[in-house]
């Protein structure tokens, strides 16, 4: 949705000054773009490289390490089979609709979206208010579109537009087909309506091997290879439950329209956990007692489908006692998902968790909260935090026979008083034939309370009708010689069962553009130039930690510029050397714009005594001392053991180049 913008320090974002200015520094670029650029593909260059790279390094210290957790790899190739039995193959799908005049290929949903909040543009511009005008795609401004007349609405019509964009992602394609035929939705370029929306599978399908015989996909996401190894890393984890899997890789989905930048790409880089617990201890978690008084900012499916979109913020303790939050395990990591985003440096004034509607719940989620960020593309869902109950690792060991269940042993045996079937199988096999495998399910599916029933029939009568859909008329005779229900009392010291799986994903690319945004903040020229880009990043966070800065091309400088280089890498500090000719300020200037956080300044003081000058980025103040004592000065900011006003506090203000650096 539109949004009024704003930059770290509350400006107004220029989002195309902005893009440009990442664009001109190469955090990122359109892939194959000598070749005109296929839309939905980045490559990302040096400083959006590191950037990813130090959000991925705090992603696994928070989480993998932390948590104990167990990373795994998996490969991309997936096949068929495998994505056919997770249900991807027949429900990971958007709805797509195509304009009869022009080909253009449109998501339905956003279609709807974008044609709503035009035509409330156009009401509010009728009655006199200020519009913020939406980011548009520079690839896009070439068409002629019939543009939004400023016509008022009825108060009535502008609340039943905003009711409907409240719960946009809760229509299915019917309802979306519905909406644009009630409300008249056409195609601002064409000015005709679309076609009725059609389900479009977002995998890649290709084949595996030089024959072509075995049909894959690469895979939409990193969870399935981690639940066809549960069983090992169980054993991994010598049969100990709770735990959980971690994995970070590429993931791939054929977006209908792309046109967000990175925050709606073809190919994009994923972390994601699987937490197996056992859902018989109510989803409980051990930890839970030190998130509880985490305050997060909710948005509830009942106050969506009421069409408002009204947060409350309110401690995880108590919207897991409230039933807001479904469990202490899902609760747990929306917490521990807010803490991470809050040591990256993501606002707190633009994070809410919203909760999935039904008719947008994947197909394998009983419940599900996104975090959304805000940026100026509107609500941005970065990580989705779902309760996949036991639906993943019950469909591949129903189909494979693989036992992906956990054995636990008793305190104490449990005795077992129950009905239970017994087919004969030498007679069962050739008396139905091609229907026997289908009829002896329909008998293994029966409740305790149905084989109670069957078994007073049988006995009654010898024979027991079944219902059986989809043999014969869906009722079957089943003999005495066939079935027999028995009631038995049997020990058991070992349990087993399914565990369930709390899943927090991450989309790792949308995070690094959010975090960009919520970064970035201008600040004015002494000279009156243009006003400078700023990337205010933590300094763990900063693609690179320091600049270092000769004061001129004098060659006295040299090797003290290369010893403190080598210096500073040696800890793992990593740093820049910018020797060229312009100004200190401008030097500083440019690497504001990457968010480098420091700068050491080597002058003629340096060559007397050793001592270097250090400046922070945000306020552009500086102090002065030896080299050791600024090197672990700088250690101590990145590692986020001290603060700026600690190091100023700790060591002698410098004042003699503030203006030059000004």
């Amino acid at each position: 949705m539109t949004t009024t913008a704003t930059t770290l320090k509350g400006q107004p974002l220029d989002k195309t000054v902005l893009e440009s200015m990442l664009r001109r520094r190469m955090f990122y670029t359109p892939s194959f773009e000598i070749y005109g650029g296929v839309s939905g593909l980045y490559d990302y260059g040096p400083p959006g490289c590191a950037l990813q790279a130090n959000i991925i390094d705090i992603w696994r210290k928070h989480f993998v390490l932390e948590e104990d957790m167990l990373e795994v790899d998996c490969t991309v190739l997936t096949p068929h089979e495998v994505l056919k039995t997770s249900g991807h193959v027949d429900k990971f799908a958007d709805w797509m609709c195509k304009d009869p005049k022009n080909g253009e290929i449109l998501r339905a949903d956003h279609f709807v979206e974008d044609v709503l909040e035009s035509r409330l543009k156009g009401d509010k511009e009728a009655r006199g208010e200020k519009v913020e005008e939406k980011e548009v795609d520079p690839k896009k401004k070439k068409k002629k579109t019939k543009g939004q007349e400023a016509i008022k609405l009825d108060d009535a019509v502008v609340k039943e537009y905003e009711e409907i964009l409240a719960q946009i992602d809760n229509y299915n394609g019917e309802q979306l087909g519905e909406l644009i035929i009630k409300y008249d939705l056409k195609n601002p370029t064409t000015g005709v309506l679309p076609t009725p929306p059609v389900a479009f599978n977002l995998m890649f399908q290709t084949s595996i091997g030089p024959s072509s015989n075995l049909a894959g996909y690469l895979r939409p996401e990193t969870a399935q290879g981690q639940f066809l190894n549960f069983a090992k890393l169980l054993e991994f984890n010598t049969g100990n439950m709770p735990f959980a899997s971690a994995s970070i890789g590429k993931s791939y989905r054929n977006e209908i329209s792309p046109r967000a930048g990175l925050l709606r790409v073809r190919e994009f880089l994923m972390a994601e956990i699987e937490h197996y617990v056992d859902p018989e201890g109510h989803k409980k978690h051990s930890r839970f007692h030190e998130v509880e008084d985490i305050e997060l900012v909710l948005l509830d499916r009942h106050t969506q489908l009421s069409g408002q979109t009204t947060v409350k913020k309110m401690a995880v303790g108590k919207a897991v006692k409230d039933g807001l939050v479904d469990n202490e395990t899902l609760g747990y990591f929306l917490a521990r998902i807010h803490l991470f985003l809050e040591k990256l440096g993501i606002d707190q004034s633009k994070i809410r968790f919203r909760q999935h509607m039904a008719n947008e719940m994947a197909h394998y989620a009983c419940d599900c909260w996104d975090a959304e960020l805000l940026t100026s593309t509107g609500w941005v869902e970065c990580v989705g935090c779902a309760d996949r109950s036991a639906y993943d690792l019950t469909v591949h060991a129903k189909k494979t026979g693989a036992p992906l269940i956990v054995r636990e042993r008793l305190d104490e045996p449990k005795i077992i008083e129950e009905w239970e079937t017994v087919i004969e199988k030498k007679k069962f096999g050739p008396f139905y034939k091609k229907d026997g495998k289908t009829i002896e399910a329909a008998i293994l599916a029966t409740s305790q309370e149905q084989r109670e029933t069957l078994a007073k029939e049988m006995e009654q009568n010898g024979k027991v009708i079944i219902d059986v859909p989809g043999v014969g008329d869906g009722k079957v005779e089943v003999s005495k010689d066939l079935l027999t229900l028995e009631f038995r009392k049997r020990t058991e010291n070992i349990r087993e069962y399914t565990p369930n799986v709390i899943e927090p994903s991450f989309g790792i690319g949308r995070i690094l553009y959010s975090l960009i945004e919520h970064n970035y903040w201008t600040r004015a020229s002494d000279g009156g130039d243009e006003a400078r880009g700023v990337l205010s990043f933590p300094p763990a966070v900063a693609p690179t930690k320091v600049l270092i800065v000769p004061l001129s091309t004098n060659q006295e400088f040299g090797p003290f510029t290369r010893k403190l280089s080598q210096k500073l890498r040696a800890v793992g500090i990593s740093s820049r050397v910018d020797d060229s000719s312009a100004s200190i300020g401008k030097r500083y200037s440019r690497n504001d714009e990457l968010g480098t956080p420091f700068g050491i300044t080597i002058d003629f003081q340096t060559v007397k005594d050793g001592s270097v000058t250090l400046r922070e980025r945000d306020s552009t103040h500086q102090v002065r001392a030896d080299e050791d004592k600024i090197i672990a000065a700088i250690q101590s900011l990145v590692n986020g053991a001290k603060s700026w006003r600690d190091i100023e506090f700790e060591l002698p203000v410098f004042e003699a180049q503030e203006l030059e650096v000004r």
